[in-house]
């Protein structure tokens, strides 16, 4: 289970960065204001995800005492 987790953390923080800068080049354009909102929103969610998936590997990797 750790070794597919540890393979799908690329994938999470790739998809928060690809959020971001959509979020971000939508701003810099002028774009719709409800638009930018939607993605920064999706933005934390992908975020507080790529997280979990990282404590998850760290967790389930880690060796006891």
């Amino acid at each position: 289970m750790a070794e597919f987790l540890r393979m799908v953390v690329p994938f999470a923080v790739g998809a928060v960065a690809i959020v971001l800068l959509l979020g971000l080049w939508n701003m810099m354009r002028g774009g719709s204001s409800s638009r930018s909102q939607l993605l920064m929103r999706w933005r934390v969610g992908l975020q507080f995800l790529a997280i979990v998936i990282v404590m998850a590997v760290l967790y389930l990797s880690g060796t006891t005492p």
